[in-house]
């Protein structure tokens, strides 16, 4: 750790493991932690999902919103692409931790490991992430 010095503007300056007395502030720390493997539920469901299917893509992110107010599932989570169509939702028998620590302000995504068309089901194959 460096020492605090008078800087020529006539201000404090903290020196933090600084070259040649430059300022230097540590970054925040941030990861994305692998949390599961699971599915996403519902695309059958979604109008359009053989259309969508082309661009739905192998390492994609997917991006996690709750919906609470869902009639037939409250700890219910969309499932949305970076462009913000939905394309399903975490199942439910998967999404009670998740809708928790969503609640609690964390902030969950997936990543598409692999995709096959069943008639019209799409079978999405995704993990889950917490950035962190």
């Amino acid at each position: 750790m460096g020492e605090l010095v008078k800087s020529d503007k006539g201000g404090i300056v903290g020196l933090f493991h600084g070259k040649g007395g430059e300022l230097t502030i540590p970054k925040p720390y941030e990861k994305d932690i692998f949390l599961f493997d699971t599915y996403i539920a519902g695309t059958s469901y979604i109008e359009g999902i053989e259309e969508l299917e082309p661009h739905i893509n192998e390492g994609d992110k997917l991006d996690f919103f709750r919906e609470p107010d869902n009639p037939h599932d409250k700890e219910a989570i969309v499932i949305k692409n970076t462009d913000g169509i939905k394309i399903g939702y975490v199942p439910r028998k998967d999404n009670v931790i998740f809708a928790r620590l969503m609640d609690a302000g964390k902030l969950l995504f997936g990543r598409i490991t692999s995709k096959q068309m069943h008639g019209s089901w799409l079978k999405i194959e995704i993990k889950v992430f917490l950035h962190e």
